[in-house]
Formats: C-alpha cells, structure tokens, sequence
C-alpha cells in the first residue's frame, strides 16, 4: 500500500497535508497566544510603564507572570516590537527549536531518511496536542526542551567540555528542568552538573541585580503559591497532584509520598541508562519525571515527552510508540472537563498520566539494536562437533568456546543496562479544552491576586 515512487509520494504528502490542515483548523481550539499575551504585556508593562513583573494582569483576567525573573530578562526583546511581530518571533523561535529538538532526536541518521520520512513526521507531529498547544499558546518549552537536548547532544558524542549550560540557562526560565542537574548528578558527570548550577545561578543573579524586589517576591512569595498557575483539579493538570486532586486528595503528605516513589523510579532506571551509555533514554525518563512530580503539568507541557517515542522508535517498538504517540493526538481528556468523577473519570480525564507512567516503567533502555554489539556465538553452535579421528578441530572448538564465554560479559556490558530485555513492548468552562468554548483564559484558577500586585497599566 505505500506509494512506490516519488509523485505517489508526493500526492500522498500533500493529501495528508490538508488533512492536518483541516484537523488543526476545525478540530482544536487555537488559544490565542495567551501565554504570550502574559509575557508581552508582562514586559512592556516592567520596561516602558514602570510597573513590576508580577504586578501585570491579562486584562479582564487574574493571571500573569509565573515564572522566575530571569525569564523576563530573557524576554526583554519583546518590548521592542508589536503584538504582531511578536507573534511572528514566537511562531518561528517555536519552528527552530522543534527542528533543533527533531535534528537531536533523529541521531546519526538524519541526513539518510530522506524528504518523504521527515514529510509525514512533520504531518504526525502536527497533530501531536502538546506541540499543537505550545504553538498557539505562544509557550516556551519547546525552546526549554531544545536547549536540555543540546547537553544530551554533547554527552552522546563524548564532546562534554560545555555540557550543562544549555540545562543551567533553562532551568534559570523555568524550575521543571532543574532534575536534568539532578540526572547529571546520579550519572557521575560532576562537571557537568556543576556548569549546570553556575549558569543558573549565575542567570538568577542577573535577574535579581535587575530587578530585586520581583527576585525577592518570587522567591518567598509566589514560587509556593500554587494558585497563581491555575486549579490544581482542572482537567488540563497532567500530573500526579493532579489525579491527587481530581479524586479530592488535596493533602500534601499522599502527594510527596507518590513524588517520592515516582523520583526512587526514576533514580534506578535513569542512573543504568546512563551508566549503559544511553544518554537519551536516560534524558527522556527525567523529562517524562519532571512532568509527572510537578505540582502542575498542563497538556502543553508535555512535550517534554517527545523524547521518549524517539527512544521507543530507536528501540525497535515503533507500534507501542504509535499507540501511546495517538493517545497524545486525540484530545481525549477533554472529555471529562466538567466531571471527572467515577471510574471512566479516572481513567479518562488522566490518560495522559497513565501514558506518562507506562513510559516511566516501561521505556527501553540500553544501546540501539541497531548499533548494540552482538553476543559471540557459542563453539556448540558454530565449531564442527568433536571427533576421535579429528583431535586438532576438537581443541579449536574448545578454545573458542572458552573465548566466546569471557566475550560474553563485556558485550553485554556494552549493550544495555538490562532493561533492553524488559517486557515486549457537561461542557466546561474552561477554554483550554479542546472541545471548550473559547474564553478569557486557558488555565482555570481560583486563586486571588498576591499582595504583591496592584492595579496594573494597560499592555
């Protein structure tokens, strides 16, 4: 049924071009680049009203800015243009750091797949929910994503000299990345981590020389408020708190106990994959973590996932990966935005946490098949059987079955850290849902302006 030459390849490209087109134009909402909304108002309002960074407000909404100073120092060229050309910026930053992330992800391959691979990759990427939200929201962890796949790049390749910075620089935008110093850690590469630490601390440090009133506030005030991001029960919270929440368990001490657990998961297997050499699947099971144990992991920001199916693919699961890839297409939890309660609740308006739990357990590990060196034959199945007549070819196969037995060891060493042997493979009204009407703001939150905030210019 595949198309055998290049003009059927080429109609089938363009068919599922305007399929993709037609999903992303009727089926999910665009969201209005309302996260960019935050981030340019955020910043006109700090560098040309003289207002402060956590003061801003989306008019006629509660929300604002959430993240760290340093990622509105980061943000400051915003300030120099329109709305619509910060549109346009966000629009092909976001396209850069996907192809960056994609040119990461294909390994030493890349340039052998050819234009009609990389087409319907592109096509089934564009269906992907987290990618599609992080372009219309405007969001930045695509970019955060790309910046922590440039250590693992560094890594693969043995070239380590500057690995972490890229890890550092995003953290210092965003808290979720600060695990990957964590992985660096477990794996021994102490160097690394400490590169890390110092550009993030030396990011924060900026931050709070530019501006040391929203530092301070920041870090005593709104990094433990919760309820400055949106409801911790809304559908849209992909992760372990937000089942927690969603079932009524608001208690701090069953949370941490599951974070702790999920975190003594992912310790044991990242620490063997890295230690097999096997620095992306190590880096795609602390993205996958990262999403698992924060507080609050909206749909978008599951692209940290990415990773993980390119390691599935790698690994020669690509119908496991296709399964759990499709459940990420489909908008599914969206379902149960009003009512998430009994069993098809549970199940339903979680399934993006199921997915993410399948991969924490089940993710391969280890060298590719493709590069993995193989076990030596054993002498009974490659030397001739012994002969009386023939003592000279009975010592060559007893010397090669001493031979293969002490290889054994040291390629399966090389190979995998065990795990490659592991298994077979009512409406709401909050508008971040797929199936939502469209509303003021994305995220829903019950929470009241900080103390800190006051009547804001307009942006």
């Amino acid at each position: 049924m595949r198309p055998r030459t290049d003009r059927g390849r080429l109609l089938l490209v363009l068919l599922l071009v305007a399929a993709v087109t037609a999903f992303t134009a009727t089926v999910p909402l665009l969201r209005g680049f309302f996260d960019l909304r935050v981030y340019y108002g955020t910043v006109h309002t700090w560098a040309h009203h003289g207002g402060r960074i956590y003061d801003y407000r989306v008019p006629g909404t509660v929300y604002g800015f959430t993240y760290p100073p340093f990622a509105a120092v980061a943000m400051l060229p915003l300030a120099l243009l329109g709305r619509t050309a910060a549109v346009v910026v966000s629009l092909l930053v976001n396209l850069a750091a996907l192809a960056a992330v994609l040119w990461v992800l294909a390994g030493p391959g890349r340039r052998r797949r050819g234009w009609y691979r990389w087409a319907l990759c592109l096509c089934l990427l564009a269906l992907f929910e987290p990618l599609r939200d992080t372009f219309s929201f405007g969001q930045v962890n695509l970019v955060l994503l790309a910046l922590v796949l440039a250590d693992c790049l560094l890594l693969t390749t043995g070239r380590g000299r500057w690995a972490g910075a890229g890890t550092g620089l995003a953290a210092a935008v965003k808290l979720t990345p600060v695990l990957f110093i964590g992985l660096l850690l477990l794996a021994g590469r102490r160097r690394a981590a400490a590169v890390a630490t110092a550009v993030a601390a030396a990011a924060t440090a900026l931050a709070a020389w530019a501006d040391p009133a929203a530092s301070r506030f920041y870090w005593t005030e709104a990094l433990w408020d919760t309820g400055r991001v949106g409801r911790l029960d809304y559908v849209s919270n992909q992760s372990l708190q937000g089942v927690l929440a969603r079932l009524g368990e608001t208690g701090r001490p069953l949370w941490a106990s599951a974070v702790l657990l999920t975190l003594c998961v992912w310790a044991w297997r990242a620490r063997r994959a890295a230690a097999a050499g096997d620095w992306p699947a190590a880096f795609a099971l602390t993205g996958i973590t990262a999403c698992l144990v924060s507080p609050i992991t909206w749909v978008h920001h599951l692209v940290w996932l990415l990773p993980s199916f390119a390691v599935l693919v790698r690994a020669g699961r690509p119908r496991i990966a296709a399964a759990l890839y499709a459940v990420l297409c489909t908008s599914v939890v969206w379902l149960w935005a009003g009512d998430a309660s009994g069993l098809d609740g549970f199940l339903g308006a979680n399934a993006y946490v199921w997915v993410s739990l399948g991969l924490l357990l089940g993710l391969p590990t280890g060298q590719p098949r493709a590069v993995r060196p193989p076990l030596a034959r054993s002498a009974s199945a490659t030397a001739p059987a012994p002969s009386p007549v023939s003592p000279a070819t009975t010592a060559a196969g007893d010397q090669s079955e001493s031979s293969s037995e002490a290889g054994a060891p040291a390629a399966a060493t090389g190979a995998a850290d065990g795990s490659v042997r592991e298994g077979g493979r009512s409406p709401s009204s909050e508008p971040t849902g797929s199936t939502c009407p469209a509303a003021a703001k994305p995220q829903s939150s019950s929470a009241r302006a900080s103390s800190y905030t006051v009547n804001p210019p307009s942006a």
